[in-house]
């Protein structure tokens, strides 16, 4: 995957997690008793977070302290 490829990737992933995350605030205002979506929606959102860390640590480069 180029670096492009993966910044495309990372924008997209940060989309879905801001989509997700305001689907998730949406149904808890909207007092949903569906606590089974809500906790799979909160962990797709974590997945996303795991593999935006991924890419951007893939996309920084290793600085020697």
């Amino acid at each position: 995957m180029t670096e492009e490829e993966m910044r495309k990737r990372l924008e997209s992933l940060r989309i879905e997690h801001r989509d997700l995350d305001a689907a998730i605030d949406a149904l808890t205002a909207a007092g949903s008793t569906d606590q089974l979506q809500i906790a799979r929606l909160k962990k797709r959102k974590l997945r996303l977070k795991d593999q935006i860390a991924l890419i951007e640590d893939a996309l920084l480069p290793d600085i020697i302290a």
